[in-house]
């Protein structure tokens, strides 16, 4: 049954119910002493009665029939970047927190044994990473728990991935899905994790052809060259692998100048086909063709708006604006292609719209900003308007959009 311990189901398969003792062992001593503190009059038999009887009920609430849900929170306002009068470009959705049953049977029974310790194990701890599907499923990366936590909502159903008991997931930083929904997770401890759309593991790799991965960190994926395209960040390279796991090739060095790493961490896609990666210690962000090609870079260290301090995660919008989440400034900048400062969005602190240490950015297919508030211990989501105008520009005119690309 899922959701149970394996311990608990092998002590009780077989045997009689069990009663105060057998509580105790599984620690379940706290429920039956408080019990016993309110009913101190009550026969001994009766109340081991009551104990095998919640314990039955528990046990048999079927655990597959459990539905879940993200558990999300949202501010008494509305709020916008920029700020009104100006027309917005981001409006805040919620801020998800982690994992939850939905009220049935199950889940209140569970509640009187176990209290609130089941759902504090679902709830985000270091979410660092953030991917959504195409059917609006949506994995996280949570360092501090070191799994993948999988959200399924047309099944209503949730899955905690750690990779396998011989490969266990050990530094998870890294989410992307493709086409298939296959789930592909970058573990800096070295390798590279691939899942199927259930959920089961499919591949693990170490290596990048001959070449061992050192630490993988970025991943994002194209459906137009059908190649996940992986960042090693001690290697200064970025890696394109075929969904096989083959290696189809690879690009990048290390160096100062333009279109060379130092440190890279970070990558995105843009709906014109071209890859965005965060070069760290350059304090820059490099543009790519998808055959690895350098094609542009915009930024400069500073501590300034328009300037990078710590630039991590990196997404790019359908209007071609670029979204740099920078982990020392807590907040997320807004550029054009040519790496114009627009916007600011957040700032350092607890509250909506503000940031802790912010690592990973998405933006999925029906316009939403994921950005991964990561010592906030949430995922902020934020709804992108399209056809952003930059206020104070010439006539407000519209920035620029990119072709009629594919995604």
């Amino acid at each position: 049954m899922a959701g149970l311990d394996v311990n608990l189901r092998a002590k009780t398969r077989g045997q009689s119910p069990p009663y105060e003792s057998d509580l105790a062992l599984v620690g379940w001593a706290l429920p039956t002493r408080n019990v016993l503190a309110n009913t101190s009059g009550a026969p001994k038999v009766l109340i081991r009665r009551w104990a095998a009887l919640l314990l039955v009920l528990v046990l048999f609430t079927p655990a597959c029939a459990s539905r879940w849900t993200l558990k999300a929170t949202q501010p008494d306002i509305a709020l916008q970047w920029p700020y009104q009068p100006n027309p917005a470009k981001l409006t805040y959705l919620h801020s998800l927190t982690g994992l939850g049953r939905k009220t049935d049977t199950g889940s209140v029974m569970r509640a009187i044994v176990f209290g609130d310790e089941d759902e504090e194990r679902n709830a985000f701890v270091l979410p660092v990473a953030v991917a959504t599907g195409k059917d609006g499923r949506i994995a996280v990366a949570d360092l501090g728990r070191r799994c993948v936590h999988l959200y399924i909502p047309a099944q209503q159903r949730y899955l905690r991935l750690n990779g396998s008991e011989r490969e266990a997931l050990a530094s998870p930083v890294g989410v992307v899905f493709d086409d298939e929904l296959r789930l592909y997770v970058a573990d800096s401890a070295g390798r590279l994790f691939a899942f199927g759309d259930d959920g089961a593991l499919l591949l693990t790799l170490s290596k990048a052809g001959a070449a061992k991965l050192l630490r993988p960190t970025g991943v994002t994926y194209s459906p137009r060259t059908q190649l996940l395209y992986v960042v090693d960040t001690l290697a200064s390279k970025v890696h394109a692998f075929k969904t096989n796991g083959d290696l189809a090739f690879s690009f990048g060095e290390r160096g100062d100048s333009e279109g060379r790493f130092n440190f890279p961490t970070h990558i995105g896609r843009s709906l014109a086909g071209e890859l965005y990666i965060t070069n760290a210690l350059n304090f820059r962000v490099e543009i790519f063709d998808e055959q690895g090609k350098p094609v542009g870079a915009f930024g400069h260290h500073g501590d300034g708006s328009g300037d990078l301090a710590l630039p991590k995660g990196v997404a790019v919008d359908r209007d071609g604006i670029v979204y740099v989440v920078d982990g020392l400034f807590d907040n997320v900048q807004l550029f054009n292609r040519h790496g114009d400062f627009l916007l600011t969005l957040g700032q350092r602190g607890r509250d909506f719209g503000e940031f802790w240490l912010p690592a990973g950015a998405f933006i999925s297919d029906t316009d939403e900003l994921y950005v991964c508030d990561t010592y906030n211990r949430r995922v902020q989501v934020f709804r992108i308007e399209q056809g952003y105008r930059e206020a104070g520009s010439r006539g407000d005119a519209e920035t620029r959009r990119p072709g009629d690309a594919e995604r």
